[in-house]
């Protein structure tokens, strides 16, 4: 049953609308095996959208099979960019690029990813896949860490994906773990659209 915004009944309490006595801009690293890091991120975007925030989300590793987020967030009315740096996940599924490709796209990644950082027109920057792409060493540690280390005070920045580093978990403010305790797929069923991409 779909419920139009006219048929949507109004609250019988007053919502309130908190504001910090600061605002702080706030590293978030999501990490670990399960499913549902990058859709905590699009979750954030969602939330920032309400309170009028402008998001970038620069995807280092995915860009060769199509995701719903692509044209999903183009049917929010949202302040949002999303932008496509990668050739799919390097060294698995078949992915047919070489690993100086993955590199290469991953080194235009760090540079987009820093100038929109520092660019002053975001209010949330994700690097989608970034703790992926230090792991495979398409980017170097150091290359992570001044990202981070450039941010703005106001600035909230989430890294995502699996192994993340150490160095990288010790600056965040916020580190969640999604841990899996099944999957699917190891029952032999397909990636599903709208879940699984």
């Amino acid at each position: 049953m779909q419920i139009k915004k006219s048929e949507a009944k109004e609250p019988s309490f007053e919502i309130t609308h908190l504001e910090p006595a600061e605002r702080t801009g706030l590293i978030v690293v999501i990490t670990g095996t399960g499913k549902g890091k990058t859709s905590s991120a699009l979750g954030m975007i969602v939330r920032a959208c309400g309170h009028g925030m402008k998001s970038s989300m620069v995807q280092f590793m995915k860009g060769d099979i199509y995701a719903g987020e692509w044209d999903g967030l183009k049917k929010l009315a949202c302040d949002v960019e999303l932008i496509l740096t990668g050739k799919g996940f390097c060294g698995i599924q078949g992915n047919p690029y070489p690993f100086s490709e993955h590199r290469e796209n991953a080194q235009r990644a760090v540079g987009l990813a820093k100038e929109k950082i520092q660019s002053g027109k975001f209010d949330i920057v994700i690097l989608d896949e970034i703790n992926n792409a230090l792991n495979l060493k398409l980017v170097d540690l150091d290359q992570v860490l001044e990202l981070i280390e450039s941010k703005p005070p106001r600035l909230h920045l989430i890294l995502t994906g699996r192994d993340a580093h150490p160095k990288v978990t010790a600056l965040a403010h916020t580190v969640s773990e999604v841990k899996e305790i099944k999957h699917a797929y190891q029952e032999g069923i397909e990636p599903q659209p709208g879940i699984d991409y």
